[in-house]
């Protein structure tokens, strides 16, 4: 193991050190979290306008390769837009904004927030357009349309996020580039000829795609695996963890929880796709028998305690409270404060949640305890378990933080009740606002009223949300 931190810096300091590794209890918790009894006051600020949320909805998010796989990412978009449409009952007219996050973005509709909203049918006058930030792409989304409700630009928009791993675009050679650059300029045949003799294979050795960062060329694998490492999370952890997360997804799928998903009749595949396909409860014995995915043969991260290649895309809308209550619109929560962070991409690339979290509860004027449902983004079992011990480490707070004592650790029966990432998949772009639907739905269910949502994101940033319960919300 020691191959895994014999770096300097973070990584290494935190190996050497005790503080905060303490083992934390993953196991699936036996019921939800009972009715809260608590008395608690509304975050509303004075002068500030109540951004709710009204209703969020997604595709079934599938494994790359399955049923999908025929389809373009702006189809997907589409799907999720007309499935909002239809769960609200919405008049298409009356959505002043559009904005949907995506990573990798297909180059014949880079703009796909504005293909996809003339595709489900708004208004060629409703302006569209597409955010990037990684992993928390859609949560961006979500964000932008609150500063331009609270700027009063306008009072009703939509954020979504969509990505679509099963054909990325793939680029030829920078030498083939130039190429047919210069091909594309000749003006004689003769002129043509000269510039196709200088072809050789190596031209046409293409540039496939890699989930890496380009600042360090590391992929994020082998960044979770160093950040396990780090923080003395063992495979034992992270495999039950990630099992607690594929259980916990499979029964609230079960008892149909799980209802921002949305059929979807896919041309070409006879079944109507209608639930989550990557969900799969295995045993400790059959993890265990996975070998290392990244650093080998050390390594902790395998292909059962990661994320998974998915498609999928999401669409939520928002407004003022005021446009709600004219509408007739019945929301279920309220967008209270977030916060985005960033730290060194090489050592401390995903530990946003670590950083966030302080950060939003401080500005929410918040405190762990007070946090009834948690919604923290899923990379990696690795991470997670990393995360959990760096926010419940003093050591952490006061070393890297400049904070006095840590936030604390959120406790597991209110941590991710429905799964997350691990097992419902992660399309990078429309992640977040799973997140947002699955936080409040399950206050709505857990008779909660705070929720805080916060992930990690590839260049070492992170997000931290909280949202509160609307009074009377309904699932």
């Amino acid at each position: 193991m020691a191959l895994l931190v014999a770096r300097p810096g973070l990584s290494l300091r935190l190996a050497l050190h005790n503080g905060g590794a303490r083992a934390l209890n993953t196991s699936v918790p036996l019921a939800a979290v009972a009715a809260t009894g608590k008395t608690k006051s509304s975050l509303s600020k004075p002068g500030l306008k109540n951004i709710v949320l009204v209703d969020g909805v997604r595709t079934p998010f599938l494994m790359s390769g399955t049923q999908y796989q025929k389809l373009m990412p702006h189809d997907l978009a589409r799907q999720a837009l007309k499935g909002l449409v239809s769960k609200v009952g919405l008049d298409k007219s009356a959505v002043d904004y559009i904005v949907m996050g995506t990573v990798i973005q297909e180059v014949k509709t880079s703009n796909v927030a504005r293909e996809a909203s003339l595709g489900a049918g708004f208004s060629d006058k409703t302006p569209a357009h597409t955010v990037t930030m990684a992993c928390i792409s859609s949560n961006q989304a979500i964000t932008t349309c609150a500063g331009l409700m609270h700027a009063g630009v306008y009072d009703a928009c939509i954020a979504g996020g969509v990505e679509f791993m099963s054909d990325v675009p793939i680029r030829h050679s920078r030498k083939m580039r130039e190429l047919m650059l210069k091909l594309n300029k000749a003006k004689t045949a003769g002129a043509r000829m000269s510039l196709l003799s200088q072809l050789s294979m190596k031209h046409l050795i293409p540039e496939l795609p890699a989930v890496a960062e380009f600042s360090t060329n590391e992929s994020m694998g082998h960044s979770a695996d160093r950040l396990a490492a780090a923080f003395k999370v063992s495979r034992e952890e992270q495999d039950s963890f990630a099992l607690r997360s594929h259980t916990l997804a499979h029964k609230a799928q079960e008892a149909g929880m799980l209802s921002d998903v949305v059929a979807f009749k896919v041309p070409g595949v006879d079944q109507t796709v209608e639930k989550d396909n990557g969900i799969r409860v295995s045993t400790p014995e059959q993890m265990a028998k996975l070998k290392p995915a990244f650093v080998k043969p050390h390594g902790t991260i395998t292909a059962a305690n990661a994320s998974y290649l998915t498609d999928g895309a999401s669409a939520c809308l928002m407004c003022t409270e005021e446009k709600a209550k004219e509408m007739g619109w019945k929301p279920k929560a309220y967008i209270r404060d977030f916060t985005y962070v960033s730290q060194d991409p090489k050592d401390q690339l995903l530990l946003g949640p670590s950083y966030a979290t302080p950060k939003v509860l401080e500005k929410a004027g918040l405190k762990t305890s007070d946090i009834d449902v948690w919604e923290i983004h899923e990379a990696f079992a690795g991470q997670m378990l990393a995360n959990l011990k760096a926010m419940d480490s003093d050591w952490f707070a006061k070393t890297y933080q400049g904070r006095s004592e840590k936030v604390g650790a959120p406790e597991m029966d209110k941590l991710n009740l429905w799964g997350g990432s691990l097992s419902i998949g992660h399309p990078f772009g429309a992640t977040g606002v799973r997140l947002m639907m699955h936080a409040a739905h399950r206050l709505i269910k857990e008779d909660g009223q705070y929720a805080c949502i916060t992930a990690c994101a590839a260049g070492g940033q992170g997000v931290g949300m909280v949202v509160e319960r609307y009074p009377g919300a309904s699932v």
